[in-house]
């Protein structure tokens, strides 16, 4: 149980933020003012080692930016010095804009452009100061003053195989940022669509690791990377462990990524969805949330429902108590997460603008909030 005595739920979506706080009982909630009315705010997360919030921004006329606050939302400052590419990447890229020059077809000769950020991940708590971002077109930033500057890691950036990454649906994105609290030079990134790449050596290189990952929209069934993910995550009690929901699957990995293991074959109604969360205080219980297909972007058999498995995925339980029948959600990869209180609660917001929730670890659910614009992240504060 927390010390802490307050939930606040941090909600990005298309038109803004939201924060939804609550006392520990989660029963009657205040929300806040529109938070950066009209900018599609992709991601709001907290640092908790210094109680700060960051908001990962992008406006059709301004850009991409990140603002932060230290008064939990209500005033807010932007980092003076934002993402941002100030050279060419060695290994090209894919999907260039016409403006863009090419010298012998594959190397850009101004630099990119930063199109969204998409995700801000705090440090861990020996390393003050320290946050990443994952950006479109796919890249990693690091800070290292608590956001107010932002240095892209050149290591992915020129990786010999970025420039055959293909762009998912929703852009070439790097969306997940996965630290490992037991070795503070291993590190995980997920990449649409590409797969997932580590490093062993605090980011000076990277390998793809996609063993055994399925990418059933490429010529090659199983190839070394281009697989799409759409979610990565593991449990700090077992850093060895890693899940992720796939476009073509949900995978656990038993050795740190070195290779994967299929949860959902004959196991799951479908293989498309985009959430994965790991339960705060048992690292065998996992929840997703899946679509009837990447063709067929909707709730399976028109049932909004949660899949939960308390034995990390070799059998899974659907969970519908308090979920819309007859609808049609969809729940974005960051738009899924868990409190870590006891027992624990459960978020999720969908595309349609309701942010659902479950007081007992996912048993039954209920509407927090309905009518938002789409909800594109969610996230949880302690305070």
């Amino acid at each position: 149980m927390s010390t802490q005595s307050t939930v606040n739920v941090l909600v990005g979506t298309r038109k803004g933020g939201f924060i939804f706080s609550s006392d520990q009982d989660r029963r009657k909630w205040t929300v806040s003012e529109v938070l950066f009315k009209g900018w599609n705010m992709m991601h709001m997360v907290i640092d908790p080692r210094n109680q700060r919030l960051y908001a990962a921004l992008n406006h059709f006329v301004f850009g991409a930016t990140i603002h932060y606050s230290d008064d939990m939302g209500k005033t807010w400052k932007q980092c003076p010095a934002p993402p941002r590419f100030t050279r060419p990447s060695a290994s090209g890229r894919p999907g260039g804009t016409p403006e863009e020059s090419y010298s012998g077809g594959s190397i850009p000769q101004t630099p990119e452009q930063v199109l969204k950020v998409w995700n801000i991940e705090p440090g861990r708590a020996n390393e003050p100061g320290v946050l990443y971002a994952g950006i479109q077109p796919a890249s990693l930033f690091k800070s290292t003053d608590n956001g107010e500057s932002w240095v892209l890691n050149e290591g992915l950036y020129d990786h010999p195989q970025r420039g055959q990454w293909n762009p998912g649906a929703g852009g070439l994105c790097l969306h997940s940022i996965v630290l490992d609290p037991s070795d503070p030079n291993r590190m995980y990134v997920a990449v649409s669509a590409a797969g997932v790449y580590r490093t062993d050596d605090g980011g000076q290189s990277w390998q793809p690791r996609n063993k055994n990952v399925l990418a059933d929209f490429e010529a090659k069934t199983f190839p070394e990377f281009g697989q799409c993910v759409h979610k990565l995550a593991l449990h700090p009690s077992q850093p060895q462990v890693l899940y992720q929901q796939n476009h073509c699957g949900v995978y656990r990995s038993d050795n740190y990524g070195d290779d994967w293991i299929d949860l959902g074959e004959d196991k799951l109604p479908s293989r498309f969805g985009f959430p994965i969360v790991i339960h705060p205080h048992d690292p065998q219980t996992i929840y997703v949330m899946l679509e009837e297909s990447d063709q067929f972007r909707m709730s399976v058999d028109g049932q909004a429902a949660v899949w939960r498995s308390r034995n990390g995925g070799e059998s899974w339980q659907r969970i519908t108590a308090g979920l819309p029948a007859q609808a049609h959600v969809v729940v974005l990869r960051e738009a899924m997460v868990a409190d870590n209180l006891s027992p624990a609660g459960l978020y999720a917001g969908t595309d349609t603008g309701q942010l659902f929730y479950s007081r007992d670890d996912g048993d039954n659910w209920e509407v927090l909030a309905d009518f938002l614009p789409p909800i594109q992240s969610v996230e949880i504060a302690m305070s």
